[in-house]
């Protein structure tokens, strides 16, 4: 039976946008979908695990405009003092001081299982706008069709013909080794190679904030 048509015979405007609102919420609940993140639970070695909502990418959406759960916050710019961060893994967040106080804070994703960042204290040892990676990218064929994604030079053998294209990593402060903060992409859970990304606009902000030498402590 019609709810709407016996409800509201003399009002179409009211069916339509009812209808309308219906329509709406299918369409979110068919974007929606939900990942568990693992949370570490202090000095048990155990973990808990939430339960997160995300929405799904549309195909013409690149992943630099994807959602992130937290796009940040920036108060320092009339601020003044030494700069420092501190990163939160298992928050995954990072903190942004300026003469203790606190300036900002942003959303990160750090590494992976099995690839886990490094903890401890460290500072910027290298800046570069325009980084791209050495280690990790694709492999794509002359003609630029993508034949390997997401590898490791050092773990994965080039195919026949191949072309390495390095990952970009805008924004790149090395910490590090291999490890620094840039630009990438947010799944709402540890997911780089090490690395800690950023959302875009805190990258640059972090970026333009931050010089070599600037203390940098990561912690678990």
């Amino acid at each position: 039976m019609s709810f709407f048509p016996q409800v509201f015979p003399s009002r179409p405007g009211a069916a339509c946008l009812a209808l309308l609102l219906s329509s709406l919420s299918l369409v979110l609940s068919s974007c929606q979908q939900y990942v568990e993140v693992r949370r570490p639970i202090p000095g048990t070695g155990a973990f808990w695990v939430e339960k997160i909502a995300v929405y799904k990418r549309h195909n013409n959406t690149s992943r630099s405009q994807e959602p992130v759960f937290d796009a940040g916050e920036w108060n320092g710019d009339s601020m003044t003092g030494s700069p420092r961060m501190v990163i939160h893994l298992g928050e995954q967040k990072v903190y942004f001081y300026k003469g203790g106080q606190l300036a900002g804070t942003s959303p990160i994703s750090s590494g992976r299982e099995g690839m886990g960042t490094v903890t401890g204290s460290f500072s910027v040892i290298e800046k570069d706008k325009d980084h791209a990676s050495s280690l990790f990218g694709d492999y794509v064929s002359k003609d630029g069709e993508v034949l390997k994604r997401e590898i490791d030079v050092r773990k994965d053998p080039r195919p026949p013909g191949a072309l390495f294209d390095a990952a970009r990593m805008p924004y790149f402060m090395r910490i590090t080794g291999a490890t620094g903060m840039h630009e990438g992409y947010l799944p709402g859970y540890p997911a780089s190679h090490g690395c800690i990304r950023l959302p875009r606009r805190m990258a640059e902000i972090f970026f333009r904030e931050s010089s070599v030498g600037t203390p940098v402590k990561i912690v678990p």
